[in-house]
């Protein structure tokens, strides 16, 4: 039998609550290798060693801050930081030719369109949101809209722990894209994020967002369509953070024998092409 050399991978943002999950999940896959670990600079992990960080046995794996002394140890960049830290190791990882899973969310268009062109030279799989369950509503959502029409109310109501920063969550924003493109809306003009200064009935084609920000809930979304006499909601809730690192180590793995290109979770999971419109 021949074997096969596991995915190396590097981790940024190692000290935060994703990526002592994600170091954690590394650990437990016997074809993944961790290969470095990162954190801003400043931190006061830097130097530590990532397993012990991620409160686990040691790797001897120091934290470092600078990925410019790490890029030839790795085959895949796993990405859950802030935008600014994202696309600098965007930059870095494009002139490198290394492959990145990018689940960052908050980024700026301009730095969604540095996104799209890194994508010319290395491949990134970027998406909002990396749990199996969740890709798997953003395809109910598409049958979903298409199947009620117009004519049913739509309400995306999310709930997070109270540290994250970003409102509407990534996740939100995403569904409420694949909703408004489902019924042929322009998300820009119809959304609704704050309804204090709202006044009048409720518009025919808005899409409402609310956002819950409360102790230590990992991530909950629910999709609301209200029609006259009955109600259908597609909900998910996730309970643990070991969720979103799997799905990760998943990207990283069918992201490693891609060519440069642009892709997402939908991509990963084989969803793209079930049931196209």
């Amino acid at each position: 039998m021949i074997a096969v050399a596991p995915i190396r991978v590097a981790v940024a943002g190692a000290a935060g609550r994703m990526g002592r999950t994600l170091i954690e999940a590394c650990r437990d896959a016997p074809d993944i290798e961790l290969c470095a670990a990162l954190e801003c600079a400043g931190s006061p992990y830097l130097g530590q060693d990532a397993g012990i960080v991620a409160r686990g046995p040691g790797l001897e794996i120091p934290i470092t801050s600078r990925l410019e002394d790490v890029l030839n140890v790795f085959d895949v960049l796993v990405e859950f930081t802030a935008p600014g830290a994202t696309l600098h190791h965007l930059s870095l990882c494009r002139a490198a030719r290394r492959r990145m899973v990018i689940g960052t969310t908050g980024i700026p268009d301009a730095g969604l369109a540095a996104i799209q062109e890194a994508a010319h030279d290395c491949a990134i799989v970027f998406a909002s949101n990396m749990s199996v369950g969740v890709n798997l509503c953003f395809k109910l959502l598409e049958t979903a809209a298409r199947a009620l029409g117009p004519a049913y109310d739509v309400e995306i109501i999310e709930a997070h722990h109270w540290q994250k920063a970003d409102a509407p969550s990534g996740t939100a924003l995403k569904m409420g894209q694949i909703v408004a493109r489902s019924l042929n809306r322009d998300l820009a003009r119809c959304a609704v994020y704050d309804r204090r200064s709202t006044a009048g009935p409720r518009p025919a084609e808005a899409i409402g967002f609310a956002s819950i920000r409360a102790s230590d809930i990992v991530g909950e979304h629910t999709v609301l369509f209200a029609g006259a006499g009955e109600r259908v909601e597609i909900v998910h809730k996730a309970t643990d953070r070991g969720v979103f690192a799997h799905g990760a180590l998943r990207a990283a793995r069918w992201i490693s024998r891609r060519e440069p290109g642009l892709f997402d979770m939908q991509d990963v999971l084989g969803l793209r092409d079930v049931n196209p419109p």
